[in-house]
């Protein structure tokens, strides 16, 4: 083997890209057009209450590339929404694994515009939006069977599982934006000759760097 049998991504060749999230966006195209169940999937990490970090899955459901963010949509009254009233910064991980392919997000947490959750609730599958609204998320329950009651004591309330009646997005259940201001992406290679290269913002915008694998 040779050293020039490691062949980089042309995402990342140099010189390297000014601006992270056009490669990102193209990168998280890929993955959705690839073998992916869930392609916008990345885990998120807030700073708990302890001061230690807490990890979840969640799903990217907008990428904004001008603005440089990520949003996502949960209940606000989880142990994530508690962690960013507390401390409104959060780190995001995709990885693609078959495309050998990560990229990690770090920045500030900003509510998301309401008109753009009313609009996200609507495309939501009812049984989801009854669940959303019946489940008091992270809190302590008795039971799986009392979990199914309120999901179907919240349905009563609408028409039933099945009916037509429009669901209410709730005040507590909503969208976050993450604004990035520092961007990794990282590519595998032969050899763990990894392509890595990191993005931070600043006041003049977006500076670049090499990182060694």
């Amino acid at each position: 083997m040779h050293l020039s049998d490691s062949v980089g991504d042309p995402a990342l060749a140099d010189p390297l890209p000014a601006d992270p999230f056009p490669v990102l966006a193209q990168w998280l195209a890929d993955a959705r057009g690839g073998p992916y169940i869930n392609p916008d999937a990345f885990c998120l990490s807030t700073i708990g209450p302890d001061g230690g970090p807490r990890s979840r899955i969640v799903l990217c459901r907008a990428m904004d590339v001008a603005r440089g963010s990520l949003t996502f949509h949960t209940n606000r009254r989880s142990a994530k929404g508690h962690d960013i009233a507390r401390m409104a910064r959060a780190s995001a991980v995709f990885y693609w694994d078959r495309a050998g392919r990560q990229a990690v997000v770090s920045g500030a947490i900003e509510i998301t515009p309401e008109p753009i959750s009313d609009a996200y609730w609507r495309t939501r599958p009812r049984l989801s939006q009854l669940t959303a609204r019946a489940s008091q998320q992270s809190e302590p329950i008795a039971s799986r069977a009392a979990l199914l009651e309120a999901i179907a004591a919240e349905a009563a309330r609408f028409g039933g599982i099945d009916g037509s009646v429009a669901i209410p997005r709730p005040d507590h259940w909503g969208g976050y934006d993450l604004v990035a201001d520092r961007v990794e992406l990282w590519v595998g290679s032969t050899g763990r000759a990894h392509d890595r290269a990191q993005w931070r913002r600043g006041a003049d915008g977006w500076t670049v760097e090499r990182l060694q694998p």
